[in-house]
Order: structure tokens, then sequence, then C-alpha cells
């Protein structure tokens, strides 16, 4: 056979023309067309003019179509809750019988009554429960490149509202169906629109081709390159906004979150892995294995490849397959093999053909046997559900969480999470004392006093397991390999002084309905000589980039300093109207204007003399110069890392920053810029061409500032790129000349490598505060780490954050190995390296991840608001 023949023929492998393709859609995969449907009701192939799996939908459509079902139908309502950064509404569908329908409101109530324990007797439980129906909530597309997974919804959400059949009557009459049936709307259109400008129209299955291979940072994520399904309990955004207040309003018994993986993989159902959440129920696993069953009797029957037990774990607790279940719910995960990848259809590593169709018929039946599964054991679901909320069957000892009221720190951000979560937070009406409160740095008790106005919240309540999951100090783990992270400790992630105690705290208490507000205001609105802003308020970031963009000369103290008993940090902002003079007949608008947008307290001052500490006009203050920024994104760095960063600078401090592809960092003007900033990247050996690594030091040394997150800092290091002094720690088998990794048997590799790797840990940390990055932070700093390169400290540059230098206290929370721990002990995380005329800011640990590690971010906005000026 000749060079022609074999092209030809291995073409043929891959490609189909259009009557082929039409040929795979109609050969295997039904959407049970043998049921008899209620007439007047269209289905999703009318509706749209094609047949699932010939072409993805864009947001548009699925919501005209569920919208369509729910005008013809009085089994279907249809509500928007939300609407995206872009503009998309987000809508919850919700299925069941005419009856039900009317009497919907009422059917809400009763199941909040089930899930509060004193509200209702066993006895009266049980009565109710006789005849209420099971709430069962179905998730789709949180990841907006798992694209089949929406078109699955409007499968399902027709079979459910308009067969006729027995079977699919009983649903409607014993359970209560609410679809969300695509829950990251912007990064589904990014996904669809891409793939609908890539796509040919003679169908290539290879995967290697331009239509299975999307481009940075892919439709996975939202508007802001975040993954909405970590965020489940932190409410960044609004799609989770929306979903959890609606959410709350029902707390089902049942959760289906739906997903798909890469496409060589089979379908993954439940059961899961370890590790497991263990504050659960002992009998949450047999109820997961019991649905995971009844999905598996189904793909048993059409041949369906699956596979449980392996790969995924619950125990991250803001993932939609977990968080449920925190909820008295029976959470649970759903992932098809296709993913972005996919297309319409993709040839497998065992020469397979996976369609659409067939990813889209897989989602179906597993979303209609977890209702039916429901369906068939709702008493027992229900029985399940009260129990689980029942705080007497807590698994841990602890009685309450309390935590000062501090308006400088993230307290009220933590009390706005909880009160959406529904759960009680009381304030204390006096002031009290505990005696054996345990700390969260050493857990060592210590008889410790709080004052009126002091937070309590208390684990004897319906949200115990999801309160106990989030304040616990550390979380048992079984299984040290996990799919996520293995901290979250909320008074670690915001770094707030926090205690807990086993005794049930005797104080008087009112409960607090409303998230407090911090003080804002400007007080001597009429001063003459100066305005300050203290740089502790969580708003004072916010209130210098209006101070700049208002066009004031702002300065930086870097020393304490105090007036009239009111003493201001490092850090704080210093308006001189000597240097302001031309704002003298706008500074009190200004300053009133400022207060209200940054939410801040400034103060107005009469003299520069300041009773201690440095005076305003010292040259302990340092001119601010408004800096221009700029971040690299696109390969090789992390979407993800490069999201936060992005959103941090432009939701919450709204201080602009210029988003620039890597490959152009070569040709464009560096010099217009005054930050550049490198996110995170995968792996720590440098990705870019040489030109662009010349012209960025070349920039650095003639005075720009270059800030770099977690492997892009090991990048620039005398052992990758030699651009800076700073050292890497060796590993103990690198430094001995051996590879101990090399005698890992087979068998043993994937969980070997996984042991070595930090899945997220929260390291005790120590912050030299008198060092301008690390203004605004506390000196004890919780450290969220992945890293297992280390940075020496070295006298050759500033050392602003280290690791806690004791082996045995370095381990706040989570996993690390003793190997790992070992060698990060006493080692830098946050340092400031000379360059020429610049500097290079190095920050090896992300400041900011997921916008819920909040306790060191100011690090990440000093180095870009405060350090090209020091």
């Amino acid at each position: 056979m000749n060079r022609l023949s074999l092209l030809l023929t291995f073409l043929f492998l891959f490609i189909f023309s259009s009557s082929a393709f039409s040929q795979l859609l109609n050969d295997r995969f039904q959407f049970d067309p043998d049921l008899p449907y209620q007439s007047g009701i269209t289905s999703p192939a009318d509706f749209l003019g094609y047949e699932p799996g010939e072409e993805y939908s864009h947001h548009y459509q699925l919501g005209a179509y569920l919208k369509n079902l729910a005008a013809e139908s009085d089994r279907v309502s249809i509500l928007t809750y939300g609407q995206t950064y872009e503009g998309r509404d987000l809508w919850l569908v919700i299925i069941t019988n005419e009856e039900n329908h009317a009497n919907l409101e009422q059917i809400r109530e009763n199941n909040l009554r089930l899930a509060d324990f004193e509200s209702l007797s066993s006895n009266e439980a049980a009565e109710l429960a006789e005849n209420h129906p099971a709430i069962v909530w179905l998730s789709y597309g949180v990841h907006g490149n798992e694209a089949s997974s929406a078109e699955a919804a409007l499968q399902t959400a027709y079979r459910l509202a308009a067969a006729e059949d027995e079977e699919s009557v009983r649903f409607r009459d014993e359970s209560v169906v609410v679809i969300d049936p695509i829950l990251n709307p912007d990064g589904r259109d990014r996904y669809v629109t891409w793939y609908k400008s890539s796509q040919a129209n003679v169908l290539n299955t290879d995967a290697a081709d331009l239509e299975h291979d999307e481009i940075w940072p892919g439709g996975r994520t939202n508007h802001y390159w975040f993954d909405l399904n970590r965020d489940w309990v932190w409410l960044v955004h609004p799609e989770s906004r929306g979903r959890i207040a609606e959410y709350q309003k029902w707390m089902p018994q049942v959760h289906l979150d739906i997903h798909e993986q890469g496409f060589n993989n089979n379908y993954f159902t439940m059961p899961g892995t370890t590790p497991r959440n263990l504050q659960l129920p002992d009998d949450y696993e047999a109820w997961s294995d019991r649905f995971g069953r009844g999905t598996i009797e189904e793909f048993d029957r059409h041949n369906v490849n699956y596979a449980t037990t392996e790969g995924f774990d619950f125990f991250y607790p803001g993932y939609g397959s977990s968080y449920p279940s925190l909820m008295g719910g029976i959470g649970m995960l759903a992932e098809q093999g296709g993913h972005s990848r996919g297309g319409r259809a993709v040839e497998t590593e065992e020469g397979y053909v996976l369609t659409l169709e067939q990813r889209i018929f897989d989602h179906y039946k597993n979303s209609v046997a977890t209702v039916r599964t429901a369906v068939e054991n709702r008493r027992e679901l229900l029985n399940y559900f009260r129990e689980a909320l029942n705080p007497e069957n807590s698994k841990v000892e602890t009685k309450a969480y309390v935590f000062p009221n501090n308006p400088t720190d993230h307290t009220y951000d933590v009390i706005d999470i909880m009160l959406k979560q529904g759960v009680i937070v009381e304030r204390a009406n006096e002031n009290f004392t505990l005696r054996n409160a345990l700390d969260y740095w050493d857990n060592e008790p210590q008889r410790r006093s709080f004052n009126e106005g002091d937070f309590i919240i208390r684990t004897n309540q319906a949200r115990h397991m999801f309160i106990t999951t989030l304040f616990e100090p550390k979380m048992a783990i079984e299984d040290s390999v996990m799919y996520d992270m293995s901290v979250w400790s909320i008074p670690m992630a915001y770094n707030l002084d926090a205690a807990r105690v086993n005794d049930d705290p005797s104080v008087s208490t009112s409960i607090v309905e409303e998230v407090p507000v911090r003080d804002k205001g400007v007080i001597n609105p009429s001063a003459e000589y100066a305005f300050v802003i203290d740089w502790e308020q969580p708003g004072a970031p916010k209130a210098l980039g209006e101070l700049w963009r208002r066009g004031y000369s702002v300065r930086s103290a870097k020393k304490i300093f105090e007036k009239d008993d009111v003493e201001f940090s490092r850090g704080s902002l210093i308006v001189l109207m000597g240097r302001n003079y031309d704002k003298r007949s706008d500074v009190r608008r200004d300053m009133q204007e400022i207060t209200e947008y940054a939410g801040v307290v400034i103060r107005g001052l009469e003299t520069g003399r300041m009773d201690s500490g440095m005076d305003l006009a010292s040259r302990s203050s340092t001119v601010l110069h408004r800096p221009k920024v700029a971040m690299v994104i696109g390969q090789p760095f992390n979407s993800y890392t490069a999201g936060q960063i992005w959103f941090q600078f432009d939701r919450n401090v709204e201080y602009g920053i210029s988003r620039i592809r890597s490959h152009r960092l070569a040709s464009i003007d560096l010099d217009e810029y005054d930050v550049v900033i490198l996110p995170g990247q995968r792996g720590s050996a440098p990705h870019y061409g040489e030109r662009q690594q010349q012209a960025l030091k070349e920039w650095v040394e003639r005075g720009g500032t270059l800030v770099t997150t977690e492997a892009s800092s090991h990048s620039l290091t005398k052992d990758r790129m030699e651009w800076i002094s700073v050292e890497l720690v060796k590993d103990e088998d690198e430094e001995n000349g051996e590879d101990l990794a090399a005698f890992t048997p087979y068998e043993a590799r994937v969980d070997t490598f996984g042991l070595r790797r930090i899945p997220g840990a929260a390291f005790k940390s120590h912050v030299d505060v008198s060092n301008p990055l690390a203004f605004g932070v506390k000196e004890k700093l919780y450290s969220l780490t992945y890293n297992t390169d280390q940075m020496k400290p070295s006298s050759s540059y500033q050392v602003v954050g280290y690791y806690e230098k004791d082996p045995l206290q370095l381990l706040a929370s989570g996993y690390a190995s003793q190997e790992n721990i070992r060698k990060a002990a006493g080692n830098v995380f946050a340092g400031v390296a000379s360059m020429g005329s610049g500097k290079v800011v190095l920050l090896a640990d992300n400041t900011q991840y997921r916008m819920f590690w909040r306790g060191p971010e100011r690090l990440m906005i000093n180095a870009v608001m405060l350090m090209p000026s020091m």
C-alpha cells in the first residue's frame, strides 16, 4: 500500500460525512420515544430544530425552550434567580404535578419545617412526611465546557413534565424536581461560541483537530475565570449567591451535580472514594451507593460503560456534590466522558467514537434514575434528612465558635456568608469570659475575655455539620491523596482571632439579623492641614485608587503614629493639603464621596505634628505614584490564579489592570507599565522564550516592579533563570544523590506521588509587618501552600514572610508529608529582591486563593499599589 493510500485510510478512521454522523445519532441512543407523551408539549428537538447531539445550544436557546415548556405545561414553572457578570439569566425549573404546583409554597415551607428539628415532634414529622414529596435538585453545567450536561437538562425536563406513563406520573406525584439547567452561562457560551467557530462541515473525530483543542482560558470558568464548583460555600460570585439563596429556601433531600471528564474515561457514578468528610451521617455512604446502583441498573440495560469508587472524593465542602450533604441531603456527582475535547464526536484511545448524543443520553438516564431512586425511597430519605440535621447527632465536642467584633479584618465578610447559608449567628449583649477557650494557633486552652458585640456561632442548630466542617481547625483525613485541597478552616482562611469552646457559652445574646456595617464617614471634614485614611481598613486600597483618579497627591506612612488617642497603622494614607493646594475647594466634597465609595473612615487633622510616632510630612512617609499595571496571561500561566488577581483588582479594589497575552511580551513597550504581574504557571521552569525573558529582565533593571506568584516566583531563582540570588531548597534525596522514587512499585506510583505533593495545606507563618509589602497584614498568618519548592532565606534579599521554623509546629491544618514539612520549615513565601533599579516581589503562595483564603491578600495589593514607590 502506497503512502497516499495509508494516509487516506488513516483519515477515514477519524472523519465522518454529515450523513454518517446522522447514522451515528439514530442507531443506538433513544430518549424514551416509546413512552406516551402529553399532547401539546413540544420536545427539545421540535423546538430547537435539531436532534439531541447534532449541535450545541447557546444559553438563549436553552432558556427559550424551558420557558416554552413552562408556558405549555401546568406541571412546570420557571424562575430567574440571578444574572451573571455578562448579564445572562440564571434559571430554576420546577417540575411536579398540577396539585403540588398549586401548593408549592406550602410544600416548601413544610420541607423547611422538617429541616428544623425543634419545630416538629417526631410524631408530627412522621405525619407530615407521610404525604410530603421528596425534593430532588438536579444541577447541570457548572463548568461551561462540560457542555453535554445542559443539553441533557432539556431532555430530562421534557421527560419529567410530558411523559404520561405510570412511572412518570408517580415521579410528579411524589417529588418536586428542581432543575438548574446551566449554572455557568458565561463559561458555556464562551465554549459554545468558540466551538461553533472552529467546527468543520465534515465531522472530524481526531482529538488533535482544532475542533477538539479549546483555547486559553477555556469555557470551564465564569467571567473572571473562577471555578464555580469551588464556590458553593464562599459565595464570591453572583451565580453562587443567587443559587444558594434558592437552595436555602428549598433544602432538597437529593442533589445530583452533573459534570464531564476527559473523553477517554467512562462514566463515573456514585459512590466515590476517600477521603470522606467524617462529619456526615454514617448512613451517607449506603445512600450514595443506593443511588449509584439505581443508575447502574439503567446503565447495564443500555450497555453504558461506567466506574465507581475511584478518582472522585467529596472531602472539600465547596463542591456541588459535597455541599448538599452538609445541608442534610444526599449530595452526588456524575462525570461523563467528553469534556471540552469531546466536540460532537471524538475517537477514544480504544477506537470507540463517543458522540455528543451519547453523552446527553447517559446524563439523561442518570437524571431519571436519580428521581426514580428518590421516589422509591421517599419516606426513608425524609427521615435521613431530618436526622442528619438534628444537632444531637453532631460528631464533634465543640459547642461554639467565638470571634471578636473587628471591623478592620474579614469578620463581617464571614458573618455575611454564614447568614446567607442559613446559619444562626448570635452577638453578645455583655462582656463575658471563657475559661477554656481553644486558640487556633496553638490549640491550647486558655482563659479569655470577650466583649459585648462579639460573635458566637453555636453548633446546636440544624446547620451543625456545615458549621463544624468549616470552623474546626483540622478535619480528620483518612486518605491523603485527594482531588482538591485539604484545608478550608474559616478562622485560618480569613486570619481571624477566633476561639472554640467545648462548653456552651453562658452569656446573654441577640440573634444577628443583618450583616454589620463597617464605620465610614469623614471626621472633621473642614480640616485645613491633612486627611488620613488608616491602611488597615478593608476599603483603604479602594480609597487610594479613587484619590489617584481624582488627581490627589498621596503619601504612605512607613511608621505607626498617633494623634488624639487614635493610632494609625503603617501604610496609612496621608493627603497633605499643602501638596494638594489646588484641591482645597473640592476636598470636602471629594472626601465625603470617597468615604461612601470605599466604605472607610477619613480623619481630617489640623496639624502635622503628631502626639507620638512620625509627623505627617516626615521623611518616614513616601509619595505614592499611581502605577500602570499589566498582568501576563495565556499559556503557560494558570487561568485560575490570573482570574483571582484580576478579580481582586477589578472588583474588590476597583483598580484597572491590563491583561497582556504572553506571546506579546517581547513586542510591547514594557516601559509603558510600572508593574508587571506573572501569575502562577505550569511547573517552575521558565516557559516563555529568550526574547520575552530578556525584555522583561531589562525592564526590571530599568526600574520596573515585577510581581510573581507561586511557581512563577521559583522560575526566576538562581536555580532556574538566575535572575536573582534567591536559591531553592534541595530535596533530601537530591542532596544525597539518590532518586528514591525510581524504586516505587508501579501499583503504588499514583498514591506515592500524590502523597509527595501538598494538596493545599495551611502553614503557620510569620510576617515582617514593618516591610511595606506587609502593611496591613498581621504578624501571625496562615499561609495556604501547594508548593513543594521552597525559597531559602538570605540577607541578599528582603525576607518578608516565612514559615514557622519548628517543623513540629508548622502545619496548622491539612495534609503535608513529613518530608515536605521539614523542607518548608523556616523558608520564605514572600520576599523582595532588588535587580538593577527595579525589584522583584516574590509571592510563593497564592495570596487570594479562590477569594476565600484572604488573610494574605494585602501582600498582592501592596505589591502593586505601594511597592513601586518604595
